[in-house]
């Protein structure tokens, strides 16, 4: 039977999503399952990699019953997944941590000491940002405090490694994920000796580095009939859910920039080759040997609007609470709100940071609140935007995906704060379709990644309203200076 479905693989942060999709891009099912996170100390964020491996092969199993279809019209699984994680593992693969992710903020001294010493030069050859975020200063905060199972560790695997392992018994990490660890030289394509001699690891406790087109077959069969599944089913072991997000919207031509907010948020760009930015603002992560992603993550996308829905104890759903900012004028009557409620990424690169409404009077209520968290989210990705055009140039269209993306109030909000049309996905999985559509180059169902803009089903454009642009460019000046001035006590 001639295949006619592909696999996408999403490994988020909140949840582990299958979507099958025709090979036109069209979903024709889909199941996530959520996924925990554990706070075992302030500051320190885990996740159960058994349980996550788990999740991803009942994602599949389910999106493959909900399908209605059979495993022999499946072209291939494709795979996606969160940057940063890290594991330590012993000889047989078997963990001896949690997965700690990117949220962790445990090494923020370590970060803070790189930045007085080495760290920018490690960071001018790997293109990750010296941060609590990356693996390699978590591993340099595992060598420095005598944390146990990194002394005992054989391996040091993210989340994908370790599923992969598990499912195929193979150690291999794509160049986006090896890119992401803050240990693979963008410019060599190898482990990074320095970064590597700095924390005490090994090249043979990292794994073996191929291309985004890599094919997995002869999965463990327990694992196959688990899923349901012929264990010669190919799995491609894709890229880094950021670059895929990218290539499943179809943003891979310069000047077009993707802009994602999910939980976490991030504007990125393709790029040729290797590039970073002078003043640490952004990251630069291989994609294949010759292509790249440049931009800025923040942790602060949607998860300050789910705090704020906590803090105000309110009950309805989140579409009713955005509804309750849509009657609030742009400016949000006075309030600016910096979103930095989980410290920050880009533009500070601070865990230290923190979140602050500026402007309160007893007059405003809760809808202005809501407003200004929105706007703050959206400054908050312009001033990310900004540092990357001072890299890659002026943005000529941009795209938008992830939760928010969802929401028809915020999309006129970017309109209005980048005063540039905004175009959106039909379907919401562009890193799931992105995962797809890789596996389908792979195994020569299609014959590039560019033909993917001839895939892509478009929703409505969203055009900007040019009254409430000036408005938004007059507040983002405030925005700015009051980020600015407020640095400093973080």
């Amino acid at each position: 039977m001639t295949a006619k479905f592909v696999i996408g693989l999403d490994m988020g942060t909140t949840s582990v999503k299958a979507v099958v999709f025709g090979l036109n891009g069209k979903v024709a099912a889909e199941s996530e399952q959520l996924t925990t996170s554990y706070y075992p100390q302030p500051d320190w964020v885990e996740q159960d990699p058994e349980e996550l491996a788990v999740s991803a092969a009942a994602a599949i199993k389910t999106a493959i019953q909900q399908a209605g279809i059979l495993p022999s019209q499946i072209a291939a699984i494709g795979f996606s997944c969160a940057m940063h994680s890290i594991i330590c593992v012993d000889k047989n693969g078997v963990p001896l941590t949690r997965a700690i992710i990117w949220a962790d903020g445990r090494s923020s001294a370590q970060a803070e000491q790189l930045m007085g010493e080495n760290g920018l030069s490690i960071y001018a050859r790997t293109g990750t940002p010296i941060h609590p975020m990356s693996p390699f200063v978590k591993l340099k905060w595992m060598n420095e405090s005598g944390y146990e199972p990194y002394r005992k560790a054989a391996y040091f695997l993210s989340v994908k490694e370790y599923v992969i392992q598990k499912w195929y018994g193979k150690r291999v990490v794509d160049y986006s994920m090896a890119s992401a660890t803050g240990m693979f030289n963008g410019n060599t394509l190898e482990w990074d000796e320095e970064a590597l001699s700095a924390v005490n690891v090994k090249k043979e406790q990292l794994s073996e580095v191929v291309p985004p087109t890599e094919v997995l077959s002869g999965m463990k069969q327990e694992i196959a009939d688990e899923i349901g599944i012929p264990a010669d089913l190919p799995l491609v072991i894709g890229a880094a859910d950021g670059q895929l997000a990218n290539l499943g919207i179809g943003a891979i031509l310069p000047g077009e920039v993707t802009v994602t907010v999910g939980t976490s948020g991030a504007v990125r760009q393709w790029a040729k080759g290797f590039q970073v930015n002078e003043k640490h603002e952004t990251f630069c992560y291989m994609f294949t040997g010759d292509t790249s992603i440049i931009g800025g993550p923040t942790n602060n996308g949607g998860i300050a609007l789910e705090w704020l829905k906590k803090l105000i104890n309110y009950d309805g759903t989140y579409d009713e609470l955005t509804a309750e900012a849509g009657k609030v004028a742009p400016g949000a009557n006075g309030i600016l709100f910096l979103p930095y409620i989980n410290g920050e990424r880009a533009p500070l690169w601070n865990q230290q940071a923190k979140g602050n409404f500026f402007g309160l009077s007893i007059t405003h209520q809760k809808e202005h609140l809501v407003r200004a968290v929105l706007e703050g989210i959206t400054f908050n990705l312009y001033q990310i935007g900004q540092a990357l055009e001072r890299l890659a140039g002026e943005s000529k269209k941009i795209y938008v995906n992830g939760g928010l993306a969802r929401s028809p109030l915020w999309l006129q909000m970017m309109a209005d704060v980048f005063g540039k049309d905004i175009y959106v996905s039909e379907s919401h999985h562009s890193a799931a379709w992105g995962a797809a559509w890789t596996a389908l180059v792979a195994v020569g169902e299609v014959d590039s990644f560019e033909d993917i803009k001839q895939n892509v089903p478009m929703g409505a454009v969203t055009k900007p309203d040019p009254h409430a642009h000036l408005i938004y460019q007059d507040v983002y000046k405030k925005y700015a200076r009051l980020v600015n001035d407020l640095s400093k006590y973080f």
